[in-house]
């Protein structure tokens, strides 16, 4: 396996990352299993997963079964998304995403995640309050790197220049939808990813 740099740290992941998102649902816990030990087996060491893929349950099976392997796994997992009934269920206020931390280190069974992904904008809260408590994340020790999602390259470009002015910890990749039918991002996404090295 040939490993490549995520964005421009050091660290070195497979050029494959396993997404866990009909774990818990469709695949259930053995078959996650059997799947995330091959993979590891033949060398993929990049895991993504979170905290909605399966209310939870995604994150409980991944922690399970990497826990013997956690030093060969760099494993990313997501926060924003609605977890509840209340109005403060969901965002990316300091509130919500310090607790959407908590709950799934506690379903991973973890002290850290390498890779914390703000999973999507929230038009409600102004991005230096999200890039302030995530850099806090990175000082606390509980996440390695954080990380966006789902967002439009202009508010990548913001969230980079914001953390920039503000001397925080920006993002170091970025995972947009890309298929067959949806390629917008190689018209602006893609050149602003290799420009920042995201």
């Amino acid at each position: 396996m040939q490993y490549r740099n995520l964005g421009r740290t050091g660290v070195k992941v497979s050029p494959l990352c396993l997404g866990t998102m009909m774990f818990g649902g469709p695949t259930d816990e053995t078959e996650s299993t059997r799947i995330i030990h091959k993979a590891i087996d033949h060398g993929i060491n990049f895991i993504d997963t979170a905290d909605m893929y399966a209310g939870g349950k995604s994150e409980e099976i991944v922690g399970r079964a990497i826990a013997d392997r956690r030093d060969n796994v760099v494993l990313a997992t997501k926060g924003r998304q609605k977890m509840g009934d209340g109005p403060n269920d969901q965002g990316g206020s300091r509130m919500y995403l310090m607790r959407a931390l908590d709950r799934s280190l506690k379903r991973l069974n973890l002290d850290y995640v390498d890779i914390y992904y703000y999973h999507a904008p929230h038009e409600d809260t102004p991005i230096d309050e999200t890039l302030r408590a995530m850099d806090d994340m990175v000082r606390s020790g509980r996440v390695r790197y954080i990380a966006v999602s789902n967002f439009r390259a202009w508010r990548v470009c913001e969230a980079l220049w914001t953390s920039d002015r503000l001397g925080l910890d920006r993002f170091v990749c970025v995972q947009p939808l890309y298929n067959i039918v949806n390629r917008d991002i190689e018209v602006e996404l893609l050149p602003l990813c290799e420009a920042y090295e995201l």
